[in-house]
């Protein structure tokens, strides 16, 4: 048996939002390019990820959002939903299957199929809020994922893990004062969205790092922040959304991090998934717009979750 699922589905690769956008199908490209190059592609289990359903969407999402989602899906060229989020002919069946792909992962590492999961997916999901698409997501994938988790598979308390370059605003938004869900996040402040630091609800733990902040610093707060505070929770479920963008490449974002401190922070997750969790974690694609680096941390992140 192979440790770690590798989920993706080619639909989301035909979401566009235009050739002047970051978020570009080239970025499920690279990855996958760089894991064949770097030898790796034969130590994963691979799996189509299925979309998800209503059911499974509405657990965090407003019936009225996805209806307006729905509607709002041209036949025709791209409809912009604000000035960075767009939607083309193919966005809404890839945006459900990206949130699918997390339900897919709870389901093989619950059934003890895999021991942990990663998901190569597009459009991203932390930004996307009950009742709003913002930030280049639609659906919030982890949420759903989480959710799912939480209430197909009876679980008791999830953490939510979040460094992305960006605050994972639409996760807080989801799961706010839900007191099975811990999420502890990084992300660089002031910068979009501009959320995260006024009174976050008891269960999130938002430390936000300055421009320039380096790898160093970076592993200071996970250690003496984020590790007392899983530990302390005992969650019986890792989530992370991973956002490689804080990568020192990329230019989204101003922080100097480098693929040894995604592969660090990934064995400190696995760490605390070992002793609490039976080792279970599915992690999900985020930010990362420099498709070298990009493809780089992927590599380093997954090759962590699958002992290579």
């Amino acid at each position: 048996m192979t440790s770690t699922a590798f989920i993706s589905h080619s639909d989301c690769q035909l979401h566009d939002m235009g050739s002047y956008h970051p978020e570009t199908p080239e970025r499920l490209h690279a990855i996958s390019d760089h894991m064949i190059a770097q030898g790796l592609d034969s130590y994963f289990s691979y799996h189509e990820a299925p979309p998800a359903t209503f059911q499974q969407l509405k657990r965090v999402h407003t019936a009225a959002h996805l209806e307006r989602l729905k509607r709002a899906a041209p036949e025709l060229g791209i409809v912009h939903l604000d000035p960075d989020t767009a939607m083309n002919r193919y966005t809404w069946q890839a945006a459900l299957r990206a949130a699918g792909a997390g339900v897919k992962a709870v389901d093989l590492v619950m059934a003890g199929d895999v021991e942990n999961a990663f998901c190569a997916v597009r459009p991203p999901g932390h930004h996307a809020e009950r009742a709003a698409a913002m930030g280049f997501c639609f659906f919030n994938n982890i949420a759903v994922a989480a959710a799912h988790a939480l209430e197909a598979h009876h679980l008791s308390r999830v953490a939510v893990i979040d460094f992305d370059v960006h605050h994972g605003n639409g996760t807080e938004d989801c799961f706010k004062k839900d007191p099975r869900v811990l999420m502890v996040s990084t992300f660089q402040h002031p910068f979009y969205p501009y959320s995260g630091t006024v009174s976050p609800a008891a269960n999130m733990l938002n430390i936000p790092l300055g421009r320039g902040t380096d790898g160093e610093e970076f592993r200071r707060v996970v250690s003496d922040l984020w590790m007392p505070r899983l530990h302390e929770f005992r969650p019986e479920m890792l989530f992370i959304s991973a956002g490689f963008d804080g990568h020192y490449e990329d230019e989204m974002g101003g922080l100097k991090l480098l693929e040894k401190d995604y592969a660090w922070v990934t064995e400190q997750m696995k760490q605390v998934a070992e002793e609490h969790a039976q080792g279970r974690i599915v992690s999900m694609l985020e930010g990362g717009y420099s498709l070298s680096a990009l493809a780089r941390s992927v590599v380093a992140h997954i090759r962590v979750l699958a002992a290579i």
